[in-house]
């Protein structure tokens, strides 16, 4: 959807509406507030859903659908954390634009790791079954969400998504579930689906501006893997250009220099991964557990 509104800290909020003054523009989310000066029920938070004014015949429905599919969103991504917690699973949402190398990064991963640890994969593409298709062999429980069957063709997995392929997958048989989002670099960082932590692949391929064009993915992020650096000799690329915009979106996240192709940074990412588990039984791997490089 790409519409919501974000601070220029970095942060989104819910927020009371008694201690601090809206601009009351026509269909801005202000605007919509007005609609609890009968004193109905004020216990609920709202999602900023950002400054519709410039859509001066539409402005004041378009904040309250927008309210509304926010609303039923994050009461569902409770449920499903509460169902994940229940169960013992933790849960990473893994977004990127389309082509970073989320695929590739997850066959090394689960070439790593599933020996060791029970991992459960949730594939959200609009169509087709050819990501989830690539990872059967690897020892992961793998669940399909194509948001083009019944959800739209949505460009992002929501949490009603994910619920869905929650129901398809043996939780009580999984230590860690890796949500592959719809490749985009926008919309599905808007979108909680009940995960515990938020990781991002980007690849270096994409230019050193994208964090300060499209910060909101890079914001939500805990941690980003900079994938093909195997590639950068060949790239006219600024890799601690990319770093500093990253640094000034956010300063916070981790950084892991990844390439699914060689190998290089998939014994760094893994351990990341092992830790998400909080479970001191699972030992970090080392580089004798990483596959052979890809010629």
């Amino acid at each position: 959807m790409g519409r919501f509104h974000h601070h220029s800290d970095g942060t989104t909020h819910d927020h009371d509406h008694d201690d601090h003054d809206h601009d009351d523009a026509p269909g801005s989310a202000a605007a919509e507030h007005d609609h609890h000066a009968d004193g109905g029920d004020h216990d609920h938070p709202h999602r900023d859903v950002g400054d519709h004014s410039g859509y001066t015949q539409t402005g004041r429905s378009r904040v309250a659908v927008l309210e509304d599919i926010l609303g039923e969103n994050d009461r569902v991504a409770a449920e499903n954390g509460h169902a994940l917690a229940t169960a013992g699973v933790r849960a990473v949402n893994l977004m990127s634009s389309p082509g970073a190398g989320k695929t590739s990064l997850l066959k090394r991963t689960l070439e790593a790791l599933s020996p060791t640890l029970r991992i459960g994969i949730l594939e959200g593409d609009i169509a087709t079954s050819i990501d989830a298709d690539q990872l059967q062999g690897y020892g992961a429980e793998i669940a399909l969400v194509n948001t083009s069957a019944g959800f739209g063709g949505e460009c992002h997995l929501d949490a009603v998504m994910v619920r869905s392929g929650l129901r398809r997958l043996p939780l009580d048989d999984i230590d860690l579930l890796v949500i592959e989002n719809v490749g985009n670099l926008v919309c599905p960082a808007e979108f909680k689906v009940g995960e515990h932590a938020v990781a991002m692949v980007y690849a270096v391929t994409e230019g050193e501006e994208k964090p300060l064009k499209y910060p909101v993915m890079f914001r939500a992020a805990d941690v980003v893997v900079v994938n093909k650096v195997d590639l950068l000799p060949y790239l006219d690329f600024d890799l601690d250009k990319f770093l500093s915009n990253l640094h000034d979106v956010n300063p916070t996240a981790r950084v892991i220099r990844a390439s699914a192709r060689t190998g290089e940074g998939i014994e760094e990412w893994c351990n990341w991964l092992v830790g998400q588990t909080g479970d001191p039984s699972q030992s970090e791997i080392g580089q004798s557990e990483i596959g052979e490089s890809q010629p």
